[in-house]
């Protein structure tokens, strides 16, 4: 008898159909045939199904038997389909009369007690649920993760005995529903910014970065305090939207990172320099997210740029750009988000110590050169602000008063948002991704604004990339003050912020 189970495929963070077609009792050798691209895992969920049913009284079919997972040119990993063979088996063999089977995309992977295990990409499965008009069976680890996406019926499961009583109608399993308040979940930070004292400047370069979501490159000497800033980025990002929130959780869910209170947060990643290429990008045998997609929506921290191999910071040209990140392998090719603030901090030279006024640099101009050459101008022009961090002074560290909290800060980084928010397009909720047409709408200036850019920009001999940013830049400065027209004074500030580009090369 022919079964069919519907159950789906994680591709990147995008969950596809699958239908788990079972045919059991076909004439030829008693063998358990599983077809349709599968992988290891997959073909090894025979041993799985077969014990778990064994373990709740049922029995595996003594002919030949056949599973295909449809459609056959797509890819299938993972134990995520050894419930739907299990019940696939079932229902053929006339165990169990499965009612409510075909109402669901059901997915989860077997112990071989019959009992259901977590699996990954829940999230991507109930967006699937959704578009299709299902409902949505899971375990119920997987099913609490996958309640956070509105509109689809989810239940949760412990055992595959709960699933095929409740499919057959003996036993209710209660809905699994996620109302959650992000802001009310938002983490407590053991991290404030009222612990770092002077850095005035740099203080006033993150709030701009963070309230129009701009990338930021620290210069300064060891012990300036240029990492501590970047920890405490986080505190002062705004709470991610529910759309936010589902994005970077179903990334998360792709690697088992499930913990709740890293999701209910904006990512920070700081990976160390001496990461791959795959490692920053993402890639495997069967592509999986990398740091970029990891750091989705949130914050990208690489400390001491130039240690990082060229090739590996070449590769983040496409995705600072675009903000997705497109993988191929010979077993698919996976597009993940990528949509980040890229920080990063360097010293000013190999000893770290030129420009400093009280301690000699003792590199060669040679050695700078070569070290400043690692960050290449095109990967500098998609940086919108540089800032020369100062150490600051043993009055300072020691008396100085607490300086503005974290708190505050994101208050006005919240109310800036809120404006861009309004203006903006849907898609463009920041000015970080304001398109030409944009730019154009909300960037006017007046003739002394005008005169002022075209000098800084035939002066410092600037690309038409950073003049686009000089705009953007200018823009969330006046959205900080509330202002709805560009002047001269943000423009002045925006300006500034790249004057490094030719300091550095």
């Amino acid at each position: 008898m022919l079964s069919r189970v519907h159950s789906g495929a994680v591709i990147g963070i995008e969950g596809l159909p699958v239908l788990v077609e079972v045919n059991t009792d076909l004439p030829g050798d008693p063998k358990f045939i599983t077809v349709g691209l599968p992988d290891t895992a997959v073909k090894e969920s025979q041993d799985r199904v077969g014990s778990a049913l064994m373990n709740h009284g049922f029995s595996m079919p003594k002919m030949r038997t056949i599973v295909n997972l449809s459609p056959g040119n797509l890819r299938k990993e993972g134990p995520i389909y050894d419930l739907p063979i299990a019940l696939g088996v079932i229902k053929s063999t006339q165990q169990a009369f499965l009612q409510r089977l075909d109402e669901f995309i059901i997915a989860g992977e077997l112990g071989l007690s019959g009992n259901l295990l977590p699996i990954s990409g829940a999230i991507a499965l109930a967006m699937q649920a959704r578009k299709h008009k299902k409902k949505l069976l899971l375990p119920k680890v997987s099913a609490e993760m996958a309640a956070f996406v509105s509109d689809v019926e989810t239940f949760g499961a412990n055992t595959l005995d709960e699933v095929v009583q409740f499919l057959s109608q003996k036993k209710e399993l209660p809905k699994v529903s996620q109302a959650v308040n992000l802001e009310d979940q938002r983490g407590v930070f053991d991290v404030d910014f009222s612990e770092v004292k002077g850095q005035a400047t740099l203080r006033r370069a993150i709030e701009v970065a963070v309230a129009g979501g701009h990338n930021l490159l620290m210069i300064g000497t060891p012990g300036s305090g240029k990492s501590m800033v970047a920890k405490r980025i986080p505190t002062i990002m705004p709470t991610p939207t529910l759309e936010e929130f589902l994005e970077i959780l179903s990334i998360y869910s792709l690697g088992h990172m499930t913990n709740m209170v890293v999701a209910l947060g904006r990512p920070f990643r700081a990976p160390h320099h001496t990461i791959s290429d795959a490692g920053l990008l993402g890639g495997g045998s069967y592509p999986g997210p990398g740091e970029v997609s990891l750091a989705h929506h949130g914050v990208l921290f690489l400390d001491e740029l130039p240690e990082f191999r060229r090739s590996t910071l070449e590769v983040l040209r496409q995705p600072l750009e675009d903000g997705w990140i497109s993988i191929s392998r010979s077993s698919a090719k996976v597009q993940f988000p990528c949509s980040f603030m890229l920080i990063a901090a360097m010293n000013p030279c190999p000893c770290g110590f030129l420009g400093d006024p009280k301690r000699e640099c003792l590199c060669s101009p040679g050695q700078i050169q070569r070290y400043r050459s690692k960050i290449s101008g095109p990967l500098l022009d998609r940086i919108d602000i540089h800032i020369d961090v100062r150490p600051i002074n043993v009055k300072e560290m020691r008396y100085q008063k607490p300086a503005e909290s974290s708190a505050a800060i994101r208050q006005r980084i919240v109310k800036a948002r809120e404006i861009q928010k309004l203006r903006n397009r849907k898609d463009c909720t920041i000015n970080a991704k304001m398109g030409y047409g944009d730019l154009v709408r909300f960037c006017q200036l007046d003739v002394r604004s005008e005169t002022l850019l075209t000098s800084a920009i035939e002066a410092l001999s600037l690309s038409a990339r950073a003049h686009d940013r000089i705009l953007k830049v200018a823009r969330t400065i006046a959205d900080l003050e509330g202002v709805e027209n560009i002047g001269e004074t943000h423009l002045l500030e925006a300006i500034h912020y790249r004057s490094m580009d030719r300091k550095l090369f």
